[in-house]
Order: structure tokens, then sequence, then C-alpha cells
């Protein structure tokens, strides 16, 4: 009977436990502006000991971008690593802005779901579900999209002109893993026996795509 009790004990603790994972910790003050210069803790950076209404205020998110690179696209990001005022309250926002044509590639954000909101232009958002089901839809100035937690998705302005999207995430610092980079650009590099089995091809064409993506 003892080794019971302390048996559903433990896996109620557990269960407790879970939810807390979900999601960055709850703050345990009004607010606590991260010190960049000192080592991350679990629930973010150790609080500045003096702080001002600078902390507080953010001007990064304004454009334009440069949006002349590969994909056509550029980010900037408000999060901890920018905006130190964010640490521990659980939230960050990204400014993004479109060449005509341009595409932010499929990604993953780990820490965090994703809405957003097209500001200007038009651009077709999907994003994929765990058995492969693709939901897309071509969103216009003043529409809104979300993406579930984790979830691999993409962005493409499919305008003839510039666009722009505003999102936000529940985490100080969402993580972004984009698939292209993280499979032929890490380092080192993932052997090319996995990658020709992976995608069925040769290394003629996994060494190209290295070489694209190479840091």
């Amino acid at each position: 009977m003892m080794y019971l009790m302390t048996k559903y004990f433990f896996l109620t603790l557990c269960l407790f436990a879970i939810p807390s994972l979900s999601s960055d910790s709850d703050p345990l003050q009004d607010f606590c502006v991260g010190d960049l210069k000192a080592s991350p803790s679990i629930n973010g950076f150790p609080c500045k000991s003096s702080v001002s209404a600078s902390d507080f205020f953010f001007s990064g998110l304004g454009g334009p971008l440069n949006t002349s690179n590969a994909n056509g696209v550029s980010v900037a990001p408000a999060n901890v690593l920018t905006f130190p005022g964010l640490n521990t309250l659980g939230l960050s926002m990204n400014n993004v802005e479109f060449a005509p044509g341009g595409v932010n590639p499929p990604h993953s954000h780990p820490r965090a779901t994703e809405a957003g909101i097209v500001i200007e232009g038009s651009v077709f958002v999907g994003f994929l579900t765990t058995n492969n089901t693709l939901f897309s839809k071509v969103l216009n100035a003043g529409e809104m999209f979300v993406v579930p937690r984790g979830l691999v998705h993409f962005q493409w302005n499919v305008g003839k002109v510039k666009a722009r999207l505003i999102t936000s995430f529940n985490s100080q610092l969402p993580g972004s893993a984009v698939l292209p980079t993280t499979l032929f650009g890490s380092n080192p590099t993932i052997p090319n026996a996995v990658l020709t089995k992976t995608f069925r091809t040769d290394d003629v064409t996994v060494n190209k795509l290295k070489s694209k993506f190479a840091v």
C-alpha cells in the first residue's frame, strides 16, 4: 500500500510539472530587464541591477529592411537578445519584409506558437502538420494567421510589390530552425550518406546544396 501511495504521489507531481514546460516560465516580479553580459539561466538572463525608462522601449522593428538577398526576405527581431526588457515576460515580435517573390523558407520555432498580421502586400502563408497536411492561404493587408508551436511553416510574397508582416511569439526567444540551412549548412556538416539516403539523391547533388548554404 505504501509503495502504491508513493508511486501515485510522484506520478501526480509529474503531471503537475508538465504544463510548466509548455511555454516560458511565469515571471516572479514586475520585470527583470536582462543583463546580456551575464550567462542565461533557465528562465532567461539575470536581472540588471539598475534600469531606466529606455529599457522598456524599442525602435528596432522599423523599416525598410534590406531584402536584396537570395531569399528576398529580411527579419528584424525584437526578442530578449535585442530588447532585454522582454526578459522573463514570455513574448517577442518580428518585422518581416519581402521583396516581390521573396520567400521566408520552411522553418520552425521550437519554443513558441507564432501569430502574425499582414501589414502590406499579399503573402501566401502555409504550415504543415505532423501528418504532412498543408494548411495555407493567400493573405492580404489586415489579415492574420497562426502557426502552432514547432510546426514547419513558410511565407511567400505572391504580389508584384513588397510585402510586410508583423509576427509575435509566446516566448522571449522562440528560436528558429530553418530547414535548408539546418540540413545543408550545419557545422560540422551532416554526413553525405545520411542526406543522400534521406533525399534519395547522390553526392554531387548534396555537395552542390551544401556549397549554397555553407557558413
